[in-house]
């Protein structure tokens, strides 16, 4: 199973507000090149994201589903690429201090051919990704969170 972390300078809620925005989800994962649709109420438990996946125009339309979610620590994923298969991912946040939060994230194939290649080449293929992807993730929680306390100050500056 490859397994990476990062920490983000921002709270679990703020981390865990981009994860909720299923819109967001081709800024920062690494592959995921269009979300087409995304069901109401995501992240909750059975919704789903619907994307386009892969390099123009070589790319995949498919799904990513809510298997589990517990607000602001954990989502849980089935992403889809047929044929490929599925895997399994899940997002970890543990704030370690106030605005300081670690994700990490766990992926593993779950259904396909992607089951044959053995885990340490699954590792070795996903590390670098999954990183890149929480690199991402932490930048635009972070611009999030910059832009909502600038918008605050501008309240109140306006009120002087």
């Amino acid at each position: 199973m490859a397994h990476v972390e990062h920490m983000v300078q921002a709270s679990a809620e703020d981390t865990f507000a981009v994860l909720s925005d299923g819109w967001s989800y081709a800024a920062w994962v690494v592959g995921a090149t269009h979300i087409r649709d995304v069901d109401p109420g995501w992240p909750a438990e059975g919704t789903r994201l619907h994307y386009r996946a892969g390099v123009w125009p070589f790319t995949v339309d498919d799904i990513t589903q809510v298997s589990a979610v517990d607000p602001p620590r954990l989502l849980e994923l089935e992403a889809k690429l047929r044929p490929f298969g599925s895997a399994w991912i899940r997002l970890e946040l543990t704030e370690t201090a106030p605005g300081r939060t670690r994700v990490r994230m766990h992926e593993h194939t779950k259904h396909g051919p992607g089951t044959w290649v053995p885990d340490i080449i699954q590792e070795l293929l996903l590390m670098p990704r999954n990183q890149e992807s929480l690199s991402r993730l932490a930048d635009i929680v972070v611009g999030r969170s910059r832009d909502t306390a600038d918008g605050d100050q501008d309240q109140d500056t306006s009120r002087t």
